[in-house]
């Protein structure tokens, strides 16, 4: 079993990319196969070296290992051999038509009220008037000419899925210039690499209709594989909180952002493993997602990435971090005691930079009026040191006894005070890191 990752490095990967690199390697991983990361670079107007780094470092930061990989580019006379085949056999086929042409043969179709499909009147091109459109300066492009039939599949997510080829353009494989297209590229690298499976998103049914007619097209000779080795697997489309169709340009959804905002990669991996089934997510490692990963779980109906489930995951993950797989990311001179204090209220790791300030720097409380006396008070009861976790309750105790207050009078202008914040870690936690000294400046400034 061999399954492909094959991104365009055109810009950066996004969850759903993302998303499709998951379900291949964890189908791979799950049953003992090969996982190909494979770099479709072949328009080379768009694709940037910066983005093949970036995204072979984003599959490394989502612990996605591959053991095959290579780059579209450096197969251009495998497809140029390809291509020639399918000349031979008639079935690529050059084309002269201008899109001003093709425009109108589409607008008038459409006036008809017939489907816009390519009419193929190149087809009956005779060499002399080939001859004649290239001694005038034009250079073919080429199509591939469909069969006439309905291409049918068991699907591994969708079920039995058809795609009608007559309802469908002859595309075009490559363009006047040379550039070889992905529905070309892609067909004769999957055959001559052994690929055996292929997963990715609903939006391409259509290409896989006309990826397996180019196959069978192709089956035989020099590539001596069969295209029905193929299983297809198309994820449900993925919308975003409001049932949108997720945006490839929504920078805040890239796999950069994401880690740059603390979102652990095994929180978005676990998520992402779950995502559109009925399997709620957990913070699990690869291999115990890789163990219950099924295709078949998937739901038929477009699957929504909610922000929000995803915080709630990461959360989760980050309170059973050890110090040790966090420290390099903290604040200098965090601790062990004060990353187990903070993780369980913090849901994207840079949030603990601001509890570092807490307890280490110098932060503003906010104004707190009609509670300068009683924050004077406090002060005057503020323990000595040293202190531990039984000093909160003993300064409390003794505030609450002089003070008659109770309840949230007695405890939220203190927290106000000391963190700048309503909530958060327990202040019996934080008050032996802040320290007695920290602790009375901001009471100080607090009250006056």
């Amino acid at each position: 079993m061999k399954l492909r990752f094959a991104p365009s490095p055109t810009g950066l990967l996004h969850v759903g990319n993302a998303r499709q690199a998951v379900a291949n390697a964890l189908f791979a991983r799950r049953h003992g196969g090969i996982f190909q990361l494979r770099i479709d670079d072949t328009d080379s107007t768009r694709s940037k070296e910066e983005h093949v780094e970036a995204i072979r470092h984003d599959l490394n930061w989502l612990g996605l290992a591959w053991q095959e990989s290579f780059r579209q580019s450096e197969r251009l006379d495998a497809y140029a051999a390809a291509a020639d085949r399918l000349r031979a056999s008639g079935r690529l086929y050059p084309c002269f038509e201008s899109e001003e042409e093709l425009r109108a043969k589409r607008e008038q179709r459409i006036r008809q009220h017939r489907p816009p499909v390519y009419d193929r009147a190149m087809l009956r091109l005779t060499a002399e008037q080939r001859a004649a459109a290239e001694a005038n300066g034009k250079r073919p492009y080429w199509r591939f000419r469909l069969t006439d039939g309905t291409v049918l599949w068991d699907d591994l997510v969708l079920g039995r899925t058809q795609v009608k080829l007559p309802a469908i353009s002859d595309p075009v494989l490559i363009r006047a210039d040379g550039t070889i297209l992905y529905s070309f590229a892609s067909v004769v690298d999957d055959l001559e690499t052994g690929i055996t499976h292929i997963v990715r998103g609903e939006d391409h049914i259509t290409n896989t209709g006309v990826q397996i007619d180019i196959a069978q097209a192709l089956q035989g000779g020099a590539l001596g594989a069969s295209p029905h080795r193929f299983r297809f697997g198309h994820l449900p489309l993925l919308l975003d909180e409001a049932g949108g169709k997720l945006s490839k340009r929504f920078d805040g959804l890239s796999l950069r952002a994401l880690r740059q905002d603390g979102i652990e990669a095994a929180a978005l991996v676990a998520y992402l493993a779950r995502l559109g089934s009925s399997e709620d997510p957990h913070p699990l490692g690869l291999d115990e997602l890789a163990a219950s990963y099924d295709l078949g779980h998937i739901s038929h109906s477009a699957a929504r990435f909610d922000t929000r489930q995803l915080l709630a995951l990461n959360r989760r993950t980050m309170h059973g971090l050890p110090f040790e797989a966090v420290s390099a990311r903290l604040p200098p001179g965090a601790t062990p005691e004060f990353w187990s204090v903070v993780r369980g209220n913090v849901d994207m790791l840079n949030e603990a930079r601001h509890w570092w300030e807490v307890v280490a720097g110098s932060i503003v409380p906010p104004p707190l009026e009609g509670d300068g006396a009683y924050l004077t008070q406090a002060l005057d009861l503020l323990p000595e040191a040293p202190w531990d976790q039984d000093t909160w309750h003993a300064w409390t105790s003794a505030l609450r006894a002089q003070s008659g207050r109770r309840g949230k009078p007695l405890f939220l202008p203190l927290r106000l005070a000391l963190t700048g914040e309503e909530q958060g870690p327990e202040l019996r936690d934080l008050l032996p890191l802040m320290g007695r000294e920290r602790v009375a400046g901001r009471l100080r400034m607090a009250a006056s």
